[in-house]
This record gives structure tokens, C-alpha cells and sequence, in this order.
């Protein structure tokens, strides 16, 4: 097997791994203990585990070594192979009793192998396998000891016979380096010679990538890399960038995008690590980019920012070290990727997060686990905003323009809610009955009326977050079977979910997951919806906006809760 880390947090790699072994596994410590009474030894190969991570500045690749392969190098039915950062390689075996694993570092001596790079050199300036025919790559006699020396020079480093090669041939007007010290040993000379080569300066070859460097996801979008380039240097740079194609050419690597755009990134890792560490400060570098990338939001309104600004515009700022004060734009909330975003936020030390930052890190878990799409973030960030008392940022949420399936009307911390049921109170004087919500808690809770049976009810306003203590229980009118089979609206509930069907057609009207289990549910013949967790309770009014089909991104089997 073999669970590629790229992008992907420590606790992904894992489930990656139990899903594919097929594990009947509940929490993290069931996965090892389940690969553990394998009735054979398994294989998992782990590549890129430096790549970690949805966010750079998250340190995911530690979180990787530390909690998955030290536990599964542990596992004696485990067979494990990965790629570590140098660093972690040797605390991963520091842990482990000693001969149970071996670290193969291809950059110490013992691994040389001058006639593979030659070879390599070779076929990478060869004319039959690609390369232009010119007077150092048509001539045997001329590219053969060109690329023995290229070979020498490298080292141990494939990466240095790539980057050496591709110079060459990105400046075909000019001869091949006379010299072996005219050859690099290193990446950072790679990027200095190439510059010396093509008439260019090596430090603005460095700061054309830096943004590079310092992406986020697959890579750049070519559009805002000028302008990131413009950023980081202070000045405009856009005349620079328009003759800078040989400059930085060797080092550039298109990529499609998810969304069919073509991104760029830099041709290797190693050469990302090589500019950041020239650069005299990472952090005031993030910051530019951060402002940058803040100012592309068009009319700061983030359903029109670039895809690139949206998910990862958290990832610059945190590196920054300013990401706090972005944590209070329910826009963001909204249309960033959560993965990437929650784990930007889970990065920040709690006490520093406002708290709309500590609401949203709250429901993150819920938006990665049902893969919500905007509008469905939307709505269950509005109802995490009532209930944490936050009824601005709710307001702030709808003003936002998208159709919402509900608008909730309050909410009620109130622990120990069994059961919840909907009625009414008769109205004196000709008034209409008031709408109320019936929640059953243990008896002793304060201002609940004791109904017997160790256990009390609290009423409360269904439509107007009143409170009723003073109306007895004997006085609720509940609803007749009759009433709610006549209703437009019907209701049913998994363990974490509660769905709202369309009678007529039972098309689905809205659903709403839960981070915690519902405990109970009800649902009034004007469509306002009760619901109670171990949180409390809340109210949210349906409205015929919503819609099943464009909310939901994946709707679990229909036979985990029939209409009913």
C-alpha cells in the first residue's frame, strides 16, 4: 500500500491505511491495534512525507512520523518504507529498538554514484532522447566528458544533474562551461551559475521565486505570480517578469490544476528550501504576499476571489504570524476549503483566536467530515453563531447573499435534554395559541416544572426565544397525528443527522449534520425545527430556499433514516 502524504494531514495518511486494510476501526488506537492481529505481515510504503500537510507552516510532516510511522514501525506485522525529512528520519529511529529500521540518507557518500549521474547527464543532453542538437550534445567526444563532469560536480545529487542540464539547454546560444567549477555542486549554485549564464542576477532570480517557494496546494496561478513577485520586492517588477522566462525556466514545473487552470510550481522541493533559506526574513516575505493576496479579493467579496486566494490566503497569513486578525470575516469562513483553512486556525494557540476564529474551529470538524459545500457551511456557521451568542456574525452570514435552508431562531445551553416535542398554549381573549418548545430534563433543573418520574420540562417560546416558566405542562396542546401528517414539511433523524422532506414529492428540503449526537427532534406544521444535542437546544426556521440537491455534497444511504 501505499498512502501518499502529500497535502494530506497525519490523520488522513492513517484512515488512508485502515480504510484500505479494511480495518473495523473506531479511533486512531483500534487502527494499530487492529495491524497488529493481522494473520500476515503487510507492506505500506509512505512517499513525500516532507509535502505533509494541507498548510506549509503547520508542521503536518512531524505529526506524521511522530503519530503514525512511530506506531506503525512498532507494529511488528507492519513492513514499513518512508520518505522523512533528514531531521525526523533520525527521531523516528532514536524511538525504535535498535536494528529495527535502517536510514538510507541517498545524500551521505556511501551512495555515490558518479557513473549513474554521468549517465544521467548524458541522457538528458542526448539528441535522440530530446535534446536540441548543438555543439556540446550532437558531439560524442564533447558530451560524454561534459556529463562525466556534470556527474563529478553533482555529487550525489540527481537533482544537481537535472538542474545543470536543463541550464544548459534553456541557453543553447551559448558553450558548454569550460571548467568543472563552472558546473554546480549544489542547488543554490544551480541557481547562480544558470543566472551568471543567461546575463542575469542570481538575487533576482531568487526573488522572482520566492512566491514559489512559498505557495501553498499544487502551485501558483501564473496570473498572480507577477504580482506576488511585485509584492515580496517592494517595487513593480513587471518589466523584469516579462523578460524573465530564460532566467527561470530550469526551475519552473506547469501543473493542471483541479480546476483545469495550468498552476506553476518549482521543479523540486530542494529548490523551494534553497530560496527560502536566503531569504532575510520568511515572515516579512509571508506578510507582503498575505496584503497581496488580500487586495485580489475583488470587492472583498470572497465568492469572486481566486481559488488560490480563498484556500490559501490562511496559509501565507499564518506564517506571517498575522493570521488571527483575518479570523473574523464570516466570508472567509464560507467559501475557504476547510481543510485547508481549519488547519491554518487549529495552528493558532487558542487564546489568541477571537471568537468567531474559536466558533468556526468548533464546527470545523463537522464541514471536513461532510465535505459541506459553501452554502451548507453557510447555514451550519449561523447556527454555530447563535449558539455561541455571536448573533452579529449569524446576521453577517446571511448577508452574504447565498439561499440558506434555515435562519435559526435561537438558541439554549441547557444540558440534560432527553426529548423534545412542539405544541402550543391556548391564546386568552381571542388571541392564537403561542407556539412553544417542550424540553424534557432531569428534575432539579432550574425553572423546569417536575412532572414526575425524576424528570421535569422546560418551555420555552418555539417561534420567540421567551421563556415560559411560569405556563404549566398541563396546559401544552400537543399536535394530533392528524396535524402533522397534514404538514407540507416531514422529518427524520439519524444519530448525527436530521433531514427535512418535501411531503408532496419527499424531495429532500434541508438536512442538518451534528458534531455531536441529537437526542431528540420535532418539527412544527409551519416548518420551525427543534432540535437538542448535549449542547442544549436550538430553533431554526425552514425556508423553501433550501434545497437538498445543490446543499448537500454527500448524502448518506436513505435507508439510515426513512422518511417518516
Amino acid at each position: 500500500m501505499v498512502p501518499a502524504a502529500t497535502g494530506r494531514t497525519a490523520s488522513q495518511v492513517l484512515w488512508l491505511i485502515a480504510d484500505h486494510h479494511e480495518l473495523r476501526a473506531a479511533n486512531v488506537a483500534e487502527v494499530f491495534s487492529e495491524l497488529a492481529s493481522l494473520d500476515r505481515p503487510t507492506t505500506i510504503v509512505v512517499p513525500d512525507v516532507d509535502r505533509a500537510g494541507p498548510v506549509r507552516a503547520t508542521g503536518e510532516p512531524a505529526r506524521v512520523v511522530r503519530d503514525v510511522l512511530a506506531p506503525l514501525a512498532a507494529t511488528q506485522t507492519v513492513r514499513l518504507l518512508a520518505d522523512v525529512p533528514r531531521p525526523l528520519a533520525h527521531e523516528l529511529a532514536a524511538g525504535l529498538p535498535t536494528g529495527a529500521v535502517r536510514v538510507i540518507d541517498l545524500d551521505e557518500p556511501e551512495w555515490a554514484d558518479p557513473e549513474s549521474l554521468a549517465l544521467h547527464a548524458d541522457t538528458a543532453l542526448h539528441p535522440q532522447l530530446g535534446a536540441p542538437r548543438l555543439p556540446f550534445t550532437a558531439d560524442p567526444e564533447v558530451r560524454r566528458p561534459l556529463a562525466a563532469a556534470i556527474g563529478r560536480r553533482a555529487g550525489t545529487s540527481q537533482l544537481v544533474v537535472q538542474l545543470a542540464t536543463r541550464s544548459m539547454l534553456m541557453a543553447p546560444d551559448r558553450v558548454a562551461p569550460s571548467s568543472d567549477q563552472l558546473l554546480p555542486a549544489s542547488v543554490g549554485e544551480a541557481l547562480d551559475l544558470h543566472a551568471l549564464r543567461v546575463d542575469g542576477d542570481p538575487q533576482t532570480l531568487r526573488l522572482i521565486l520566492t512566491p514559489l517557494a512559498l505557495a501553498e496546494g499544487q502551485g501558483l496561478p501564473s496570473d498572480l505570480w507577477g504580482r506576488l513577485v511585485t509584492a515580496v520586492a517592494g517595487q513593480d517588477m513587471t518589466g523584469t517578469m516579462a523578460d524573465a522566462s530564460a532566467l527561470v525556466g530550469p526551475f519552473l514545473q506547469p501543473v493542471d490544476g483541479e480546476d483545469g487552470r495550468t498552476l506553476l510550481r518549482l521543479r523540486h522541493p530542494a529548490v523551494g528550501d534553497e530560496v527560502r533559506a536566503g531569504l532575510p526574513s520568511v515572515r516579512t516575505a509571508q506578510a507582503r504576499i498575505a496584503a497581496a493576496l488580500l487586495e485580489a479579493v475583488p470587492d472583498q467579496d470572497w465568492s469572486k476571489a481566486d481559488p488560490y486566494v480563498r484556500d490559501y490566503v490562511a496559509g501565507h497569513a499564518l506564517e506571517a504570524g498575522l493570521l488571527p486578525q483575518l479570523l473574523t470575516d464570516p466570508g472567509l469562513f464560507v467559501y475557504a476549503d476547510p481543510v485547508a483553512l481549519r488547519a491554518a486556525v487549529e495552528s493558532v494557540p487558542h487564546d489568541a483566536l477571537g471568537a468567531p476564529a474559536r466558533t468556526y474551529l468548533r464546527v470545523a470538524p463537522l464541514l471536513t467530515r461532510t465535505q459541506a459545500p459553501p452554502p451548507l457551511r453557510a447555514a451550519l456557521l449561523e447556527t454555530a453563531f447563535v449558539e455561541d451568542g455571536l448573533p452579529e456574525y449569524a446576521a453577517a452570514v446571511h448577508r452574504l447573499g447565498l439561499d440558506l435552508p434555515w435562519r435559526t431562531l435561537w438558541s439554549l445551553p441547557l444540558a440534560g435534554i432527553s426529548a423534545v416535542t412542539v405544541g402550543a398554549l391556548p391564546g386568552g381573549d381571542g388571541e392564537p395559541p403561542t407556539p412553544v418548545a417542550a424540553l424534557a430534563v432531569p428534575a432539579g433543573t432550574a425553572g423546569a416544572h417536575s412532572v414526575g418520574d425524576g424528570s421535569a420540562l422546560v418551555v420555552h417560546g418555539l417561534v420567540q426565544p421567551v421563556d415560559l416558566a411560569g405556563a404549566s405542562p398541563e396546559q401544552i396542546l400537543l399536535l394530533s397525528e392528524e396535524e402533522r401528517l397534514a404538514a407540507p414539511l416531514m422529518l427524520s433523524r439519524g444519530a448525527d443527522y436530521v433531514r427535512v422532506w418535501d411531503r408532496s414529492g419527499e424531495a429532500l428540503v434541508a438536512e442538518l449534520p451534528s458534531e455531536t449526537p441529537y437526542v431528540g427532534s420535532d418539527l412544527s406544521p409551519d416548518g420551525v425545527l427543534l432540535v437538542a444535542t448535549e449542547r442544549g437546544a436550538r430553533a431554526l426556521r425552514i425556508t423553501a430556499a433550501g434545497s437538498g440537491d445543490s446543499l448537500m455534497a454527500r448524502v448518506p444511504d436513505p435507508r439510515e433514516g426513512a422518511p417518516a
